[in-house]
């Protein structure tokens, strides 16, 4: 890389630096107040603050300014604005207000609602989150200066995703900090989430992808035999990186330090075609910004190198699919982290306190969190064999699993298991320090040293939702157990009481085995955990009492809120498979079908040819050869006609509930079935005759 990596680092981001170079020292202060205390500002400090962040992006190219938000999309949305104010004399000078830094008004009737806005009322609100520092993105329209806000209706309801995560975070830290406080730790006075969420990806030929019909609208495809070769082999997996994947991870790389993401590893995956960028941990709302960002720079990037990144749960049937693995852990302003189980977790008991708050909130809530992490495409991936079953369970591990144990049994732990060493068996490599407990990469929450890790988000996902219902249930469980010590004579006592009480009442909830077999459905059904396969078994669960009780407990999210945003996701998961559809009818009627009756024809005409010039010659192979085509051709039509008359039928159902399960169960149904004389025609017409790069195009050309 040309430029020093530590001098291009967070170069266009409006960073504390900047902001203590520019601002004055009572600004910069009352600034950071509000920063990381949640004081109120003041608006003649935003006033100044508006005006040293409009110099310092002017200095940097910036014509304009956006309020970026992150509307119910799931993706980021901005309006921008020029910095221009009429001068005398027909000319313009500059400015930038504390006003115009405060508050935009996008128009809040056209992003997903849920009820909460109608057409006629319009009026929408973006407030600047200060907690998430503005940033420059440079495209071909220039240099703008972005500047991170919340979204809200003109009535005070959340409209996006970051609210409610904002929320969450205040939630959490209350609840932990009051917890610190019994615990004698005075002096804390914030706890906030930290957050590493990991993106896998797919990356293809951009040429190969405009020919599909079905990447293009849907972002996954419908149709497609695997080829000879998957990722059997598993050669791919941590393989050297090809010149043109590395080409893009170069420049992804360069942008993403520029905008301050903290973008540290970066490798191949499983599947072929697919790799994965992890960040270093941040607070979780800077996190989702920079999570978004990832994104958005991903597509950028791959789109100028002449590649598409596919961002789908399941691009591709019958390899691996695409997750966001959310790695989240509770720290406190003066630097500890609650999750650290330390050097002997038994003696640690504010680690096990936390450990048994968390989990707890999971247990009591599997059903949130498994809706946290659903949308359309993640259906395809989850219980899959190369993602976390659609069962939450709970990985702790040999070393903690021991200690609950332990607890359970006489009341206290009173030892540790230790990793000691592990020896190779070759005397020139040095022995290496083996860990108390292995991983277990099936578990859909898993405990990894001193965070859990979330498998079950899809890539796709923006992580707020999950994070915002991981901070919510577990300052919902702390709450509850603080209420407990609060009213304890013997706080000491009380303690292990609780946490033994706790992990007693919860402990189903922890599985270290492997959760891709069949035994475990048995043995979680026995548990009486949750199934919930699917996205559309997942809404009913965010506006049941238990979970609007708990939501409006911690201060999060209302009732109005919450169903506005089962409506919102029922609306989604009906128009993506409607979406999906469509095309894959269009693409049968207009492509394959087609096709392949061109292919028979030729066929035919081959043994007419053969016949007239040899009549005794044996053409029995084009003859089976075109009755088996045939039969799956007649087969593909009579599935076509199913699935026009069911998604004919979808449309008619009332729209919510009724017409999400109708999608569900008939028509992505129908859609399976369409697809299955498709793919067995992929591999026996000749492949010149086929109408789109097959699988083995897309996934090994890159």
């Amino acid at each position: 890389m040309a430029e020093n990596l530590t001098d291009i680092f967070g170069i266009d981001v409006f960073n504390e630096t900047v902001m203590a170079e520019r601002l004055p020292k009572k600004t910069f202060v009352a600034l950071k107040k509000t920063i990381d205390n949640g004081e109120e500002l003041e608006p003649m400090v935003a006033e100044v603050v508006a005006n040293a962040m409009k110099d310092w992006a002017i200095e940097k190219g910036a014509t304009h300014f956006t309020h970026w938000f992150q509307p119910m999309t799931g993706m980021t949305a901005e309006k921008h604005d020029s910095f221009i104010f009429p001068a005398p004399a027909g000319k313009v000078i500059m400015e930038f207000s504390g006003k115009e830094l405060i508050k935009g008004e996008p128009d809040a009737s056209s992003f997903p609602s849920g009820g909460l806005r109608a057409t006629f009322e319009a009026r929408g609100y973006t407030a600047w989150d200060c907690t998430s520092p503005a940033f420059l993105k440079e495209d071909a329209a220039g240099v703008t200066l972005c500047i991170p806000t919340a979204f809200c209706s003109y009535t005070g309801e959340a409209l996006d995703k970051k609210t409610p995560l904002l929320r969450s975070m205040e939630a959490l830290s209350k609840q932990a900090v009051r917890v610190l406080h019994l615990f004698g730790d005075t002096d804390v006075k914030n706890v906030s989430c930290s957050v590493g969420p990991e993106q896998e990806y797919f990356l293809i030929d951009k040429g190969k992808y405009l020919q599909r019909e079905d990447l293009i609208f849907t972002g996954r495809t419908l149709f497609g035999a695997m080829p000879p070769k998957g990722q059997e082999l598993d050669d791919h997996y941590f393989g050297s990186i090809k010149e043109r994947v590395a080409a893009f991870m170069k420049e992804l790389n360069t942008e993403l330090w520029k905008l301050g993401v903290l973008a540290k590893t970066q490798h191949n995956e499983v599947a072929p075609a697919q790799h994965e960028l992890a960040p270093i941990y941040g607070t979780a709302n800077i996190a989702t910004d920079h999570n978004q960002l990832v994104m958005e720079c991903m597509k950028k990037i791959a789109n100028r190198q002449g590649l598409t990144c596919l961002l789908h749960e399941k691009p591709f049937a019958g390899v691996s699919g695409s997750g966001k693995h959310d790695n989240w852990s509770m720290v406190t302003d003066t630097g500890k982290n609650l999750l650290n189980p330390g050097k002997m977790p038994h003696e640690n008991i504010k680690f096990l306190f936390f450990l048994s708050a968390v989990i707890k909130a999971v247990d009591e809530h599997a059903e949130l969190l498994r809706l946290s992490a659903s949308n359309p495409g993640n259906d395809h991936r989850l219980g899959a064999t190369e993602a976390p079953p659609a069962i939450i369970s709970m990985f702790l591990g040999e070393q903690l699993d021991d200690i609950l144990e332990q607890l359970i049994s006489n009341g206290t732990a009173a030892t540790s298991k230790q990793g000691g060493k592990l020896l190779i068996g070759v005397h020139s490599i040095p022995y290496i320090k083996k860990d108390a407990t292995d991983r277990n990469r099936t578990s859909p929450f898993a405990f990894t040293g001193n965070k859990f890790e979330f498998r079950m988000v899809g890539s796709s996902m923006s992580v707020a939702g999950p994070n915002t219902v991981l901070n919510t249930i577990v300052a919902d469980a702390l709450s509850q157990m603080a209420d407990e010590l609060e009213k304890a004579k013997d706080f000491d006592k009380a303690v292990i009481k609780l946490i033994k009480k706790t992990v007693t009442e919860h402990k189903r909830i922890v599985f270290n085995g492997n959760g891709y077999s069949d035994e475990w459905i048995m043995e979680a059904e026995k548990r009486g955990l949750p199934h919930v396969k699917s996205m559309v078994e997942a809404i009913p669960f965010l506006t049941t009492e238990k979970s609007v009780a708990m939501f409006e407990r911690q201060g999060v999210l209302s009732r109005v809120e919450l169903e506005s945003r089962a409506e919102i996701n029922y609306e989604n998961y009906s128009k993506a498979i409607n979406i999906e559809a469509k095309t894959m009818t269009e693409m049968a009627s207009k492509l394959y079908i087609p096709a392949v009756i061109k292919y028979v024809k030729e066929l035919a005409d081959s043994v007419n040819a053969v016949k007239n010039a040899v009549p005794d010659a044996d053409v029995s192979v084009q003859e089976e050869l075109i009755r088996k085509i045939s039969d799956l051709l007649c087969k593909a039509q009579k599935a076509l006609n199913v699935l026009k008359e069911k998604e004919a039928e979808a449309v008619t159902k009332e729209e919510g509930a009724a017409r999400a399960n109708y999608f569900h169960d008939e028509v992505f149904t129908a859609m399976g079935q369409l697809r299955e004389p498709i793919d067995a025609l992929e591999l026996i017409v000749d492949k010149k005759a086929w109408p789109v790069p097959t699988y083995g195009d897309l996934l090994f050309e890159v």
